[in-house]
């Protein structure tokens, strides 16, 4: 039996700074109240080349998991929040939320929805009881 963690999921315009996702990132598990999980990253494919990305999970000591498309759609029923952009982009209505819930496994749940700011997105889901793999 894997322990729960927590499953931040990453969305942003192309070209955010790190630092902006690092804020976010920060004020999202600072919402949670749960220090006590292990924290992963997640975000869908489309997204690998997102240089902020990346830099802001190297900058907060978090590994980084891209997400293939398929796997947040699997998850498109569970989001808060629908983006009509974002679902004429990519397919799906939300990245942060669906990057989260499908990183958290199929017992995850959302802790609230996302949190938005400067062009960068965020939403944390907390894993089962089982974990999943983080």
């Amino acid at each position: 039996m894997t322990a729960q963690f927590l499953a931040v999921g990453v969305g942003c315009r192309s070209g955010v700074a790190a630092e902006v996702i690092v804020d976010l990132v920060e004020a999202a598990l600072a919402r949670t109240a749960r220090a006590d999980l292990a924290v992963a990253l997640f975000t869908v494919v489309d997204k690998s080349s997102e240089p902020g990305i990346a830099e802001a999970a190297g900058r907060l000591g978090l590994t980084l998991v891209h997400l293939p498309r398929v796997a947040l759609e699997t998850v498109a029923d569970r989001v808060a929040t629908r983006s009509q952009k974002v679902i004429e982009l990519f397919g799906v209505p939300s990245i942060a939320e669906g990057s989260a819930l499908a990183g958290a496994g199929a017992a995850g749940r959302l802790l609230f929805p996302r949190i938005a700011d400067r062009g960068a997105t965020v939403a944390v889901a907390i894993s089962g009881e089982d974990g999943g793999t983080p």
